[in-house]
């Protein structure tokens, strides 16, 4: 290992970056669809080594000595968005005659950006750089920095945290509910980082026994969380059906479908239970189901109302308008979960506060309209954002947090609002990306919001992953990708309101003020020795 530590210190010019890029796309291995964990230790033990051949002049400015070091990092988030997010650029061929333009945008433009977040934290890290563990607690502080600003900076984007690899089973992912995902970042870099040290004597062996003890302490409080603590008796059953109709993207707003996809969605919620399960009370259809307005179909309201039956609810993905304020506006769309009763009356709805950039809205709209640029949602010139998250009643009197799309992946917005709610309803359309990883991320992603939280999830998706997932992030039941069909199941809800995801997020960011301080310590403490 000596010899490989010192051949990748080495490395220089071109041949440094591409080696940077490589061990950024190898850890995407770690994500899903893959799980291949074992990456996350190869991918951040050769960026150690990487960072350890920055050799910046001691005479020159701040600024100055970090730039390799940033150069570095940037490679290593380069090659890690790119493996990871290029299927965003499938959504761009869904109407490629509008949109294929942009695809080198979508697949190479956002990787760049996002890299400039790692870029960061190799800076960051480089700053506190210190011989032996001292250098792999840096780079686990800076990447808990960097991850945590990615969360919410240009609107945030915190797909494919690094956490995340550490979380392929339900049984690894129960640590999230005590750090959260901030805590799981630092905590997941510090151990794949670790091989790093057997390169060299000096804290070896201390490295290796911390490595071991985060690692069995991971695994065992996962194992204590599923098999050891007693099931909770206190609450109730849910009968719930999820639906997907896996309508293609393509032709979704075809005119011509609208019938034929309306009835479809009727028929599958009208299906009989399967033997032996009993009538769902809440049914819940995908994000968008419907492909028109629904505030202004009268006509489809009353078939919801006729195919529903006596205490059943639905909530479904749709869009709703609000009329102008005056006759100089224009009416306001917002993407949003409707809930509809039994007589096919509106009774509540929640609408999308964090939409996607471009997606749903355009950033300085007017600007870039006289450019040319449009939304790729295909909507009246693209949604509106909510003014407040709240859950919807369901049956029962079970609080449902409303979670639409790519919102799951963010934990703040969950944080905020689940002392409302004792469920988490997760309505998004991931046909935009086809058979690609893309659906299978963003379910993991809603899958740990689940356990972050302490709160079942039900997940409807047009094409897929459907799901039924409990409180520890055990799938229930679900549907593979482009899979018609119905998910019916008791869910289990317990009595009580829940907080855990606020107190993961603060307990997540202490973590990394802690790694960010001991890394400062023994860097300030090396500096002394030395002089």
């Amino acid at each position: 290992m000596t010899d490989l530590a010192a051949r990748v210190i080495l490395l220089w010019g071109w041949r440094r970056a591409v080696v940077a890029l490589l061990a950024g796309a190898c850890a995407v291995l770690a994500l899903p669809p893959y799980d291949f964990f074992p990456a996350g230790f190869v991918s951040f033990t050769v960026l150690v080594w990487l960072l350890d051949g920055v050799a910046p002049d001691p005479g020159d400015r701040l600024l100055r000595r970090l730039r390799g070091a940033f150069a570095v990092g940037w490679w290593f988030g380069f090659g890690y968005f790119v493996a990871g997010l290029w299927w965003v650029g499938r959504a761009l061929l869904v109407d490629a005659d509008n949109f294929a333009w942009a695809l080198p945008i979508a697949v190479l433009g956002l990787p760049a950006l996002l890299a400039l977040f790692y870029g960061l934290a190799a800076a960051l890290a480089r700053l506190a750089w210190a011989d032996g563990i001292g250098r792999i607690v840096a780079l686990a502080a800076a990447f808990g920095i960097a991850e945590w600003l990615r969360s919410f900076v240009l609107t945030g984007f915190p797909w494919n945290a690094v956490g995340y690899a550490a979380m392929p089973l339900p049984v690894l992912m129960q640590s999230v509910a005590v750090v959260g995902l901030f805590g799981m970042n630092a905590l997941a870099v510090l151990v794949f980082a670790i091989p790093a040290l057997t390169g060299f004597r000096r804290h070896r062996l201390v490295g290796v026994a911390v490595a071991l003890l985060l690692i069995a302490a991971h695994i065992g409080y996962g194992l204590f969380q599923i098999y050891g603590t007693a099931p909770v008796e206190d609450g109730r059953q849910l009968q719930v059906r999820v639906v997907q109709p896996s309508v293609s993207q393509s032709g979704k707003w075809d005119p011509q479908e609208r019938a034929r996809i309306m009835k479809s969605l009727l028929d599958l919620s009208a299906r009989p239970p399967a033997e032996g399960r009993e009538r769902p009370e809440l049914i819940v259809w995908p994000e968008t189901a419907l492909p028109f307005v629904i505030t202004e179909r009268p006509d489809a309201l009353a078939a919801i109302g006729t195919m529903l039956e006596t205490g059943q609810t639905l909530f479904l993905g749709a869009v709703r308008s609000e009329a102008a304020a005056s006759a100089q506006d224009a009416p306001r769309y917002y993407n949003a979960v409707v809930a509809i009763n039994d007589g096919g009356e509106i009774v509540d709805a929640v609408d999308k506060l964090h939409l996607v950039p471009f997606g749903e809205y355009l950033p300085f709209q007017e600007l870039l309209e006289g450019f040319g640029f449009e939304t790729v949602a295909e909507t009246i010139g693209g949604f509106s954002a909510g003014s407040a998250r709240r859950a919807l009643s369901a049956p029962g009197g079970i609080g449902a947090l409303p979670m639409i799309c790519y919102e799951i992946i963010f934990p703040d917005l969950l944080a905020g609002s689940s002392a409302q709610a004792d469920i988490i309803v997760n309505v998004t359309n991931d046909a935009w990306f086809g058979d690609t990883a893309g659906p299978y991320q963003h379910f993991r992603q809603a899958q740990v919001r689940a356990v972050e939280a302490g709160m079942p999830l039900i997940r409807a998706a047009n094409n897929g992953i459907s799901a039924i997932v409990d409180e520890k992030g055990r799938v229930v039941d679900a549907f593979a990708l482009d899979t018609v069909g119905v998910l019916d199941a008791a869910l289990f809800v317990a009595d009580g309101r829940h907080q855990n995801t606020i107190n993961a997020g603060r307990n997540g960011l202490l973590i990394i003020l802690f790694f960010a301080t001991l890394a400062c310590g023994m860097n300030i403490s090396q500096r002394l020795r030395s002089n």
